[in-house]
Parts: C-alpha cells; sequence; structure tokens
C-alpha cells in the first residue's frame, strides 16, 4: 500500500511466526519482538540524514558522521513500550515521549489518558511507536499530538497493521512514512486485526 513500507527481512518473517503462535510465553513473545524490533528499526532508519562529524583517529584527523537530531521516540502506551529498547539500541541519544491512549471497546476509538509531550518540542525528527495498527485511530491521534507539539518530521514503526488501519492513517497523515513487520488481512467486526497476534500489550506484559 502507498506510504507502508513492509519488512522482507528473514529474520522478521521468523521472530513474527513465534510472535503469532498462541503457544508462545510472555518471555520468549519479549524476545522475539526485541529481534524483530532490531531490524525493523535498521531498515526505518536507513534514510536517515547525517552531518560530518570531524575527529581523530589514533593516527589522524577524519571526517565521519553523527545522526542530524535531536530524535524523538514516542511510544503509544502500554504496547510501544515493548519496542523502546530496541530503538534506543540503535538511538541511544534519543528522547523518549510518553502518549497514553486507549480504545473504547463500544466505539473502537482512542481516548488520550496521558501526554506529557512538550508544548514546543525542539525534536526534527519523530518514531512513533505501537505493535499493532488497526483502526488507525490511536495511531492518528498520538501523531495529531506530534505534530500539535511542533515536530513534522514523523515515521510510524509497528509489527503488524490491518489494511484499514493503514488506509486511514495514510489519509490522516499522508505525510508520515509506515513501517511494519506485516500486513495482514483484514480486521475482525471487533477491530482485531487477523490473523493477528492478539493484545501485544497483554503478551508483552504477562496479563492474559
Amino acid at each position: 500500500m502507498q506510504g507502508c513500507t513492509v519488512s522482507q527481512h528473514p529474520v522478521v518473517a521468523e521472530a513474527l511466526t513465534r510472535m503469532r503462535d498462541a503457544d508462545t510465553d510472555a518471555a520468549t513473545f519479549r524476545r522475539e519482538l526485541g529481534r524483530l524490533a532490531a531490524v525493523l528499526f535498521a531498515e526505518a532508519t536507513a534514510g536517515l540524514t547525517t552531518d560530518d562529524d570531524e575527529r581523530m583517529t589514533p593516527l589522524e584527523p577524519f571526517v565521519g558522521s553523527r545522526l542530524r537530531g535531536p530524535i524523538a521516540l514516542v511510544p503509544i502506551l502500554r504496547a510501544g513500550l515493548g519496542m523502546v529498547e530496541a530503538a534506543l539500541a540503535l538511538l541511544p541519544d534519543a528522547s523518549v515521549l510518553h502518549v497514553g491512549l486507549a480504545r473504547d471497546e463500544q466505539t473502537l476509538e482512542p481516548e488520550t489518558y496521558y501526554d506529557r509531550l512538550p508544548e514546543s518540542a525542539e525534536h526534527r525528527l519523530a518514531f512513533v511507536l505501537d505493535p499493532m495498527l488497526a483502526t488507525g485511530g490511536s495511531a492518528i491521534a498520538a501523531i495529531d499530538l506530534v505534530k500539535r507539539a511542533g515536530i513534522d518530521d514523523i515515521r510510524f514503526v509497528g509489527i503488524v497493521g490491518a489494511p484499514e488501519g493503514v488506509a486511514a492513517l495514510s489519509t490522516a497523515h499522508p505525510d508520515v512514512a509506515i513501517h511494519l513487520a506485516a500486513l495482514d488481512e483484514r480486521l475482525n467486526d471487533v477491530g482485531y486485526i487477523l490473523p493477528g497476534l492478539g493484545d501485544a500489550g497483554d503478551r508483552i506484559f504477562g496479563t492474559l
């Protein structure tokens, strides 16, 4: 789908297979999420801009590179927290800004319960993190908040998406690139992704 990049990496495919398995316990689920997210973030950051960085080797000066920042990670609570460690391993100087959104199970619309984004952020780039892109409502609401804080270069990184969610996010924010491990078949009648992997937050934190 336009604006959406789906990873074709074999490590991502293997890790996602284990995450989808209903018999996978929480510890294994977190381990495989870490493997998958490490590769996914490597792909999502491949086009980042760098500046020259003049330094010394033990022998002579050289001109290296540094990422142009500052960069923010914005996990959508709570499931997005499961992706932060892998992102920080790749972007150790990034700030972590939290947004709390819960889906109303009747309307399927997101409700904000935690928003500590600065009124005027200094960050030039933000990665919004959420394992599931189902209806797209939470991602859209989170990106609305990030843009309100003054960040206009935004990328969404998720694990599993539904076509309905990708379409909704692309329509609401066509300037936001979407990176996923898999684009699944559809949503069911209560807004869950099929075949999906269940409730990512419950599986990450062992609260099934």
